[in-house]
């Protein structure tokens, strides 16, 4: 599988804070890359470095398709098709949903393509379908994360990376929404996915990367990740 993004040595701070401290990590083509970790482990401060949002990194490299990355503007990064639906999903509230997910494609100038991607989110997502021009700040937890979802969708990604996905919902919703980001995977989209909910996390991912204070302490299959013992008492609840 070609490789589509590939950190290396990646250091960030916020002030005298020394948040993120030499990670590496790499998402190839077709995969779901989990990167798990307790809160304040840097799990977020990555997906933002990686996606320009903190601004320059201190220093590391970034590349994404084969371009390096790291010191470019979020919204010419996010152009190139890497798309961030954020922790605490962050859409537009004051919107419809039809008008939150025109946002995710403003930067797109195909019509056909974002006519097709709008009913691949509605095929995807049934419930926005039936709410496309209601207010989004009037919808449940449950339907903002999957708007979230769908409006990054829009940008038709090279790589979609997925903050706290299951934050806040209810055990049934988070099912469905692990499904979902498996069906967008098996449909040609790579997935780098943050989740405090590790367990879930690595029962859908490939392979998988343990953060501990801003650096990288473990990386394998995630099948390996969920039955190695450590991993187990600290992330997954077992003992």
């Amino acid at each position: 599988m070609a490789e589509i993004l590939k950190v290396q040595n990646l250091h960030f701070y916020y002030g005298e804070i020394h948040a993120l401290k030499g990670v590496s990590l790499e998402a190839k083509e077709g995969e779901i890359v989990a990167l798990i970790g307790a809160n304040g482990a840097g799990k977020t401060t990555t997906l933002r470095a990686l996606s320009g949002l903190l601004g320059k990194v201190s220093s590391g490299e970034v590349w994404f398709t084969g371009k390096r990355i790291d010191s470019m503007k979020s919204f010419d990064i996010a152009g190139l098709g890497l798309a961030q639906a954020l922790e605490g999903r962050h859409i537009f509230t004051n919107l419809t949903v039809r008008e939150n997910l025109d946002m995710g494609a403003y930067l797109r100038k195909d019509k056909k393509g974002i006519s097709e991607d709008l009913e691949y989110v509605f095929t995807l997502f049934p419930r926005l379908l039936e709410r496309e021009w209601q207010r989004s700040g009037t919808l449940s937890g449950g339907e903002q994360q999957m708007l979230a979802v769908g409006r990054a969708l829009m940008q038709r990604p090279k790589l979609l990376m997925l903050d706290e996905p299951s934050l806040g919902l209810a055990p049934l919703i988070i099912q469905g929404i692990f499904e979902i980001i498996k069906k967008i995977n098996t449909n040609g989209i790579p997935v780098l996915l943050v989740e405090q909910n590790s367990n879930a996390a690595l029962k859908i991912a490939d392979r998988g990367y343990v953060i501990e204070n801003g650096e990288i302490v473990l990386t394998d299959t995630a099948e390996n990740l969920r039955n190695n013992e450590d991993v187990k008492k600290s992330y997954l609840g077992v003992e």
